[in-house]
């Protein structure tokens, strides 16, 4: 049987890392029989969701990836919400998606339980990591289905569900890979909400397809991250600008030994990523002022994902997205 391109390439890199936290690593492979766990307690004996709404809030790692593969594989469409947002806001998501099930972790889920049972939805607990893949027969789901329903920030009215096809997903993820030239060998931290797509293509997506390894924070966590940054432990490095202005304000502020590490850990990285809103030009000179990065601009919406990318071997100009 063939399967959902995302899921192929992941058995391709299966001995590989995946996600590496403090706590330590886990593989391709782990997070496959993972999704496969997940999968096949979504499907309660069915032999497929047809594109039952799935709903999940999940902090970002891997549980959230094998959540999202398992709902993928079981064949259903993921709606990732904002794990900050209020239970009002939840509501509306559920109810605008016409969600049937909400995948929620242990720390979530009892402030998402309310909401489901006044919804009459089926709340799943992310189960703990099994060990081995069950052999549960899983769905043919082509690459021509929904996969994902992305909420627009709701600037101008209230938030909008945008459907995205697999194809259309897979689409993005190669002419990433591609255009930024991502390999198995890079290494990329992961602090960003995993509900809009710089988070969940650019960052999470690119990588995994490329079997490179993810470093998941719950959220961004400046002294957590400038460590590891110290430690030359990233390849690559993706962000919003309003990040960029606080670790300008950190290395400004830095006694001198602490700077030249971090500036090190900083420039001896391949490509450095701004998006998800404008970077000041100023912004951008001061960051190639102390680090000798060029920050590479893109720009992409919810409703068409990413569209332009600004080079990654030629010029970068401030002010420009491609």
């Amino acid at each position: 049987m063939p399967e959902l391109p995302i899921i192929a390439r992941g058995r391709l890199h299966a001995d590989r890392v995946a996600f590496r936290t403090g706590r330590g690593a886990e593989t391709y492979g782990d997070v496959l029989a993972w999704s496969a766990a997940i999968a096949a307690t979504l499907l309660e004996g069915s032999d497929d969701l047809r594109q039952a709404r799935v709903v999940l809030l999940v902090a970002p790692g891997s549980g959230y990836t094998a959540a999202q593969w398992a709902v993928w594989r079981a064949g259903g469409i993921v709606v990732p919400i904002c794990l900050a947002a209020t239970p009002p806001e939840w509501e509306y998501a559920l109810r605008d998606s016409q969600a049937r099930i909400v995948i929620a972790d242990p720390e979530q889920a009892p402030r998402i339980e309310p909401v489901c049972v006044g919804l009459g939805l089926r709340l799943v607990v992310l189960p703990a990591r099994p060990v081995g893949e069950p052999a549960t027969a899983l769905p043919d789901v082509g690459v021509g289905r929904p996969a994902m329903i992305l909420y627009t920030s709701g600037t101008t009215s209230t938030p909008k569900g945008v459907v995205t096809t697999h194809a259309a997903i897979r689409a993005q993820i190669e002419s990433l890979v591609e255009a930024w030239e991502w390999t198995a060998d890079d290494r990329i931290p992961m602090f960003l909400p995993l509900h809009h797509i710089h988070g969940i293509v650019n960052i999470t997506g690119c990588g995994l397809w490329s079997g490179a390894t993810v470093e998941p924070f719950p959220r961004f966590d400046m002294p957590a991250v400038l460590d590891r940054v110290r430690r030359h432990a990233y390849t690559l490095f993706m962000a919003v600008p309003t990040i960029y202005v606080k670790l300008i304000q950190a290395i400004d502020t830095a006694a001198a030994t602490d700077r030249d590490a971090i500036v090190s850990g900083f420039r001896r990285m391949r490509l450095m990523v701004s998006g998800s809103a404008a970077l000041p030009e100023t912004v951008h000179a001061r960051w190639t002022e102390l680090t000798g990065q060029r920050l590479l601009e893109r720009y992409g919406m919810t409703e068409i994902g990413m569209a332009l990318s600004t080079a990654y071997r030629g010029e970068r100009r401030p002010g420009s997205v491609g």
